[in-house]
């Protein structure tokens, strides 16, 4: 097991390298010029040109063939590529083109955020999600086996932009009963110690803070975990369905186990392997940024950062993002992984 673990951690090392040169390439295939696009359509040559020069786009995206034929070997590795490799190895991630603020540090105060909408977000999925599903599985075809993957097909259907404006309708406009958009209220102070509101509050013991931002999380929370929570319940249904059509679970019910003790120690654990799947694969993509949840509800996370930055051509910003991005889903994809063989002692790795 530990063999396999350190094989995996080494194997991380060119999918890395791979995902920056992806994303080094496709971002730089995108027609136009991130300069005029900066600066304006009506902008100079000198100032565009000027601009190029100042954040390195004049220069080759690989290596300098002309420079190595002159003997300049320091401008043969001095592209683009290399340049940004070189500040990569020092955890740089550049400044962004437009504010000139470095991506790093936008990145310390945005990635907790949609750290913390994602974990809450999958929390409530799983909560809701695996009970319904094994509630559905053991009450196969019948009404409340109907109602439920009636309910997970609306979930998965539903349109999360509308569903986040409804929420906003019904809880915020209507109700009052909880904010519309943002991380907490004016004149709510949070002392910053992980930049996750919710733990830093415990931390702090500010108890106020601490409702404040619960009450600020739970609506787009809720629109996040619609979709992931609706594919965990089919999903474990489906599992747990297999499951209980095999022998050995005919004979733990066979020798008068009881119905929740079959389900859940006999059952659950021999179908959780693609539970687990799931659960990872959808981590992995709510870490990335939800888009729609963090424009609606005015949340400051990763997912609108980066959009704003594809627009803006602002090569840093969607570098620095796309990158992060990545390295979480590598890092879930080996946690579950792990889990596999935790949860199913069957599995060895040579």
């Amino acid at each position: 097991m530990t063999r396999y673990i350190i094989r995996r951690i080494f194997s991380v090392i060119p999918t890395l390298i791979g995902v920056t040169f992806v994303i080094f390439m496709f971002q730089r295939l995108i027609p136009g010029d991130p300069a005029v696009a900066m600066l304006g359509e009506h902008a100079t040559d000198e100032s565009v040109e000027r601009l190029r020069e100042q954040f390195g786009l004049n220069r080759p995206l690989f290596l300098d063939r002309d420079a190595l034929a002159d003997g300049d070997i320091n401008k043969f590795f001095d592209s683009q590529y290399v340049r940004y490799m070189k500040r990569l190895a020092v955890l740089d991630m550049g400044e962004s083109i437009h504010r000139r603020i470095p991506v790093r540090e936008t990145l310390a105060l945005r990635f907790p955020a949609t750290m913390e909408l994602a974990f809450l977000a999958m929390f409530i999925a799983i909560l809701v999600g695996i009970p319904v599903g094994i509630i559905s599985a053991s009450k196969r075809n019948s009404a409340i086996d109907g109602i439920t993957m009636i309910g997970s097909l609306i979930g998965v259907s539903m349109p999360i932009f509308w569903l986040g404006l409804m929420e906003i309708m019904l809880f915020a406009v209507i109700l009052q009963w909880l904010p519309a958009g943002g991380r907490l209220s004016t004149g709510i102070d949070v002392k910053s110690i992980t930049n996750i509101y919710i733990i830093d509050s415990l931390l702090t013991g500010n108890i106020a803070g601490l409702r404040d931002a619960l009450e600020h999380i739970a609506l787009p929370a809720i629109a996040l975990a619609t979709i992931p929570m609706s594919i965990i319940a089919r999903m474990t249904r489906s599992s747990m369905l297999d499951v209980l059509q095999e022998d050995y679970v005919r004979t733990a019910k066979a020798k008068g186990l009881s119905k929740g003790l079959v389900l859940f120690r006999h059952a659950l654990k021999n179908a959780a392997l693609p539970v687990v799947t799931i659960i990872g694969l959808q981590m992995g993509t709510l870490l990335a940024g939800a888009v729609l949840t963090e424009t609606i509800f005015s949340w400051p996370g990763i997912g609108r950062w980066v959009y704003d930055g594809i627009l803006g051509r602002d090569y840093p910003i969607v570098q620095g993002g796309t990158l992060v991005i990545a390295v979480v889903f590598v890092a879930v994809n080996f946690f579950v992984d792990i889990m596999y063989a935790l949860l199913d002692p069957r599995i060895r790795y040579d």
